[in-house]
């Protein structure tokens, strides 16, 4: 409070009076409202900072039914304190502002207004989180839903809205579903009231949307009957597994092919006597068991001594390993059961483990080949089992599968950093080049994560390999792995990996394993992106995607945007020349509409490069030269025009659209025009009959395109200017001038090269662009054209 009250001092002696009253009624607001900054989200919500989407759900459910204001009518907080819990809700279940409020606190999220407004109590009750209870239905958002429907297996996902009847009537159907095809496909639901981006990117416009994807294949929307019977039949198209029948002529050549890849066989055995699986139930476990086993009936009716040979009188279904024999005691399982869940349980249960390495393999084996390694500490799990399924998954991505138990080899594990059970993958360029997962441990986000990692050049560091020396630039992302934000970051670096290849490497640095190195360049917020060129160091500022980063680093590279200190600032800025136009954006880090500008300022700075200066400065680091500028909000953008004979005097930006063309047009309007408005008599005389080169802009005011355009003609006349004179045509009051030059689209742009004694035609050349560097191009093309042959007539003459 004492800096308050020093604050508050320093104020009321530069204010009025009158204003006093006015001040005080401000700090006593902002008391109130600081009052719950320090509230802690999670802890209000009663869950883990790594809890997931679906965990936060199911935690604000769980206090929306009992702390309601509905259920506790003489309770004259219950409004305040469900609001609260509300606001933390809204804030965690975003992405984008829980990355926020975990790099800044509340002071991150003041321009945010979420959680203000709530639902009735029967809205928590019945239609909040529909699917969150269903452990055989996946919930999938913004964040997970590309790895998941890419993993290569079949999901089949319905988009609903909490508030669709018709979502309500199809629930009940959907989890009988989900039942029948667990572990055959993927049943997964998006709630697109909490998922509206992700909704409206797939084209969902009604509810509930059911839609069949896979990897490879355009997604399919179903239109049938919405009963168990019929979305199974549906679904049952896409199980492509084959279910072979086996007879005398082909079930030798058919077990011993399959015996040779080290693939055993699944048989039923159907006869007249006992139970035989349904061929509905063979071709289930054919997707299910898909790489694993080959599943294949025999008609024993027919086949008689065929089963015979393979001790079968009634019907039944057993497992044959590969190289097992009925001689062979034990080596052959005969299941008593026709669950197909409970068979899948026994077959997996009965596949040889993953390939144990120890600390003489491991080197040898990951120099050259691409390994998935399942780190464990002696434990076994109901995962060890479904992990064996890896091998047949990544088969096709040439990505050999293994595990490593760090209690026998602590040794290999401390040398690797591995502290707890995980998944790494080591891309065959030794055992220094990998990549740990941190994502969901579900066997199609492991997979996912697999593919990607192998295609992309994202290394795990540690000390040994952290980038010191400079030599090459580097992009560090220190993360923690119970961070949300960081763990949806992770794939955005991948991709961009694979885009800057052989410009930059990339690399993760996990904060909770190597506290001492995040601590030296002082991180304390996760995810903290920092780029690392040679003696330079840059942390990276905007949208935590693979095109927010690629900008950035093309920022790095050729630097549109000026960061402006005190001393710049006033060299640059306030004794700029004559002929100068800046336009600077006022920030503050931990500002939201601060973040959501940078990308925006990035872009509009290249369009403006050559012609206006764009600048920022860092208000958190440099707070006095803000506040001698009188900046008292953020984003503050201002525009210092040329040609003032005040250097102070600016023009703040008070437009609604933050987006780089409408700043783009802003700033270009302080400008004085580059080019010339031409009448009927100037198009015949300058135009047709001029000894200059010429670009015009055909348009007409009405036309939005045109306005769109006109800005960017404006830059291009600056970059012409001296070599090509630029021109605008009016088309509304001067038709009959562009009627019989040919033009029929508004705007149109033709390029008039004077050449010499020869009339000019009244069309002139077309330049199918609107972009001015294009233009700029397509025109010293032509004017070199043009030099190479006066040169080559000139040389003909003599």
């Amino acid at each position: 409070m004492r800096l308050l009250k020093s604050s508050v001092s320093t104020v009321q002696n530069c204010l009025k009076p009158w204003r006093k009253k006015l001040l005080f009624l401000f700090i006593f607001t902002w008391l109130v409202v600081s009052s719950h900054s320090d509230e802690d989200y999670y802890k209000l919500l009663g869950i883990s900072r790594d809890s997931s989407t679906r965990e936060i759900r199911q935690a604000f459910k769980k206090l929306a039914l009992t702390m309601h204001p509905d259920k506790n009518p003489n309770d004259e907080t219950a409004h305040e304190k469900f609001l609260k819990i509300n606001r933390a809700y809204e804030v965690l279940k975003d992405e984008d502002l829980r990355k926020k409020y975990d790099k800044y606190g509340e002071k991150g999220l003041q321009d945010e207004q979420h959680g203000g407004r709530y639902e009735s109590w029967n809205f928590y009750r019945y239609d909040f989180g529909i699917y969150d209870e269903d452990p055989e239905i996946i919930t999938l958002d913004r964040g997970d839903f590309d790895a998941a429907v890419n993993s290569g297996e079949v999901w089949f996902v319905n988009f609903y809205f909490p508030r669709c009847s018709h979502c309500h009537d199809l629930a009940p159907t959907w989890r009988e579903f989900a039942k029948e095809m667990d572990g055959v496909i993927r049943i997964s639901a998006v709630n697109c009231g909490d998922n509206n981006r992700l909704c409206r990117s797939k084209g969902i416009s009604s509810y509930p949307s059911l839609f069949i994807f896979r990897a490879g294949m355009n997604p399919e929307k179903y239109y049938g009957e919405r009963s168990k019977h019929s979305l199974t039949k549906f679904a049952m198209q896409y199980v492509t597994s084959k279910v072979t029948e086996l007879w005398q002529g082909n079930v030798f050549t058919e077990i011993d092919q399959a015996f040779s890849e080290r693939i055993g066989w699944l048989i039923t055995f159907c006869a007249d006597t006992g139970d035989c699986l349904e061929a509905q139930t063979r071709q289930k476990l054919a997707g299910m068991l898909d790489g694993v086993v080959k599943v294949g009936w025999m008609d024993c009716t027919l086949h008689a001594e065929l089963c015979e040979s393979f001790d079968v009188t009634s019907s039944s279904t057993a497992l044959f390993p590969p190289g097992s024999s009925l001689a062979q005691e034990g080596s052959v399982l005969f299941l008593k059961t026709l669950d197909a869940r409970e068979i899948y349980a026994q077959v997996m249960q009965a596949m040889p483990e993953l390939e144990t390495l120890s600390k003489l393999s491991f080197e040898e084996k990951l120099a050259r080949h691409r390994w998935l390694i399942s780190f464990t500490f002696g434990e076994n799990g109901a995962s060890t089992h479904e992990y064996k399924k890896l091998s047949a998954l990544l088969k096709h991505s040439h990505i050999q599968v293994g595990k490593v138990d760090c209690v026998s080899e602590a040794e290999l594990c401390a040398s690797l950093y591995i502290q707890k059970s995980c998944v790494a993958v080591f891309k065959g360029l030794g055992v220094h080049d990998f990549e740990i997962h941190h994502g969901k441990e579900a066997l199609y986000n492991i997979v996912a994560f697999a593919k990607e990692s192998v295609s992309a050049h994202v290394t795990t560091l540690r000390p040994e390999n952290f980038p010191r020396d400079g030599k090459e630039p580097w992009l560090v992302d220190f993360f923690a792995p119970w961070c949300p934000p960081c763990r949806a970051l992770l794939p955005e670096l991948r991709k961009a990996s694979i885009q800057l290849y052989g410009q930059m490497k990339f690399g993760t640095l996990d904060c909770t394993i190597h506290e001492g190195l995040c601590s030296r360049y002082n991180i304390n917020a996760y995810p903290t992106t920092v780029i690392f060129n040679k003696s330079s160091v840059h942390e990276y500022e905007g949208h935590h995607s693979a095109d927010g980063i690629l900008e950035f680093i093309q920022d790095l590279v050729n630097p549109a945007v000026v960061t402006l200190t005190p001393d710049t600032f006033q060299q640059l800025v306030k004794r700029r020349k004559q002929t100068e136009t800046w336009v600077v954006d006022f920030y503050a880090p931990w500002c939201g509409p601060c973040q959501a500008l940078l990308p925006e300022w990035r872009r509009m700075a290249r369009m403006l490069s050559g012609v206006i200066n764009v600048g920022t400065v860092d208000c958190q680091k440099h707070h006095s030269l803000c506040q001698s500028e009188n900046v008292r909000a953020y984003p503050e953008i201002r525009l210092f025009p040329q040609n003032s004979n005040r250097r102070d005097q600016y023009h703040s930006y008070n437009g609604w659209h933050r987006d780089a063309q409408s700043l783009k047009t802003w700033a270009l309007s302080s400008l004085p025009r580059a080019s010339v408005d031409l009448t009927p008599e100037d198009f015949k005389r300058k135009i047709l009959e001029g000894k200059e080169h010429w670009v015009l802009d055909f348009y007409a005011p009405w036309c939005g395109p045109c306005q769109h355009f006109a800005p960017e003609f404006e830059i291009l006349a600056r970059m012409l200017k001296g070599t090509v004179r630029a021109g605008k045509v009016d088309c509304q009051a001067h038709y009959q001038t562009c009627q019989s030059a040919g033009i029929t689209a508004y705007p149109t742009v033709r390029f008039y090269p004077y050449l010499g004694t020869q009339r000019r035609q009244q069309g002139g050349e077309y330049i199918n662009s609107r972009d001015s560097n294009v233009i700029s191009d397509v025109i010293h093309q032509r004017l070199q054209q043009l030099a190479l042959k006066n040169k080559s007539k000139l040389k003909d003459e003599l």
